[in-house]
């Protein structure tokens, strides 16, 4: 019985604490919150700082490379990060991985073809972002760093597809 009461008591106090966001994470950001993305060391080497996203647009993808909804929705924003730039209207995109190991992201991408800026994930994104729901997760922040759209779970086609509206 003691036992159990200390089992429940640790369980209530870990519940707790998710919910209150005690550890720096706060809950996960919302459609109208803020978002300031910290500095981030892409897969390719190179660090980019926080300025670099600051008055554009950004689509922020959460994968994993052995999530088979990552591995449908990815060719698809591969195809939204191509067609913007195509058209003159390039649209920002930062992907996350939360693969264990940076080279399981790096080779999955290089396998694929996929050109998008790509990190891992890390304890200053998840500040940022706030803890994960699930995967894939989609964020599209506007030029001031708002959520404008969040989406949980594969998206469809003309769904990655109309993301292209906020390249414009």
């Amino acid at each position: 019985m003691r036992a159990r009461r200390r089992f429940l008591t640790l369980a209530l106090a870990a519940g707790l604490a998710s919910v209150a966001g005690v550890g720096g994470v706060a809950g996960a950001a919302e459609v109208g919150d803020v978002v300031t993305l910290p500095a981030v060391q892409l897969l390719d080497g190179r660090t980019v700082p926080p300025s670099h996203w600051a008055g554009k647009p950004l689509v922020i993808e959460v994968w994993a490379s052995w999530c088979p909804f990552c591995a449908l929705q990815n060719p698809r924003l591969q195809a939204l990060y191509d067609s913007t730039r195509k058209a003159g209207h390039p649209l920002q995109v930062l992907t996350i991985s939360i693969d264990k190991e940076p080279k399981v992201a790096a080779d999955y991408l290089k396998q694929r073809g996929y050109t998008f800026p790509a990190t891992m994930d890390s304890p200053d994104l998840r500040k940022a972002l706030g803890p994960r729901k699930g995967l894939p997760e989609l964020y599209v922040l506007d030029a001031r760093g708002r959520v404008v759209q969040k989406e949980l779970g594969e998206m469809l086609d003309d769904d990655v597809a109309a993301l292209a509206r906020y390249a414009k």
